[in-house]
């Protein structure tokens, strides 16, 4: 079964917000091996300006992933999670992530092509805060592979 090629420009609703904790970001930057001050002391980043914790840019696909589990659960996508591998990640950030940030993303299924046999799926998931404000744009391209 290949991608539904009617996925492109369906806009799904926003999904429940999202509370940046302090000990979730610690332990991603540990687990990401990032080792900046500001992103394990609070002090630290509170030092440099932040109001806590500050999250490395990865963090993002923490929040995104919720948007990307209602691409997957369309039934008629056409989107064997089996045979998907990921080919891109980007991230155009308006402000970094900071625990204690509530944020709530929303799902726009940019684009879907063929290629080979192959379907690529462009997912961008735009990420704001309480308030409304833009936090981060994350931008997933899956490969969703063919029949072998």
């Amino acid at each position: 079964m290949s991608v539904n090629p009617e996925l492109q420009g369906r806009v799904f609703p926003p999904v429940a917000p999202y509370l940046v904790g302090r000990e979730k970001v610690r332990e991603f930057s540990r687990a990401v091996f990032a080792t900046s001050p500001i992103n394990l002391d609070p002090e630290a980043a509170r030092a440099a300006g932040y109001a806590d914790v500050v999250a490395p840019p990865t963090f993002a696909v923490v929040v995104q992933e919720a948007t990307l589990a209602q691409l997957l659960a369309v039934p008629d996508a056409g989107i064997d999670f089996t045979r998907v591998v990921h080919g891109d990640q980007r991230f155009t950030f308006s402000r970094p992530i900071v625990a204690g940030d509530e944020l709530t993303a929303t799902l726009h299924v940019a684009g879907v092509k063929s290629l080979g046999g192959h379907s690529m799926v462009t997912a961008v998931s735009t990420i704001v805060d309480a308030a409304g404000a833009h936090v981060v744009t994350a931008t997933s391209t899956l490969v969703v592979r063919g029949d072998e």
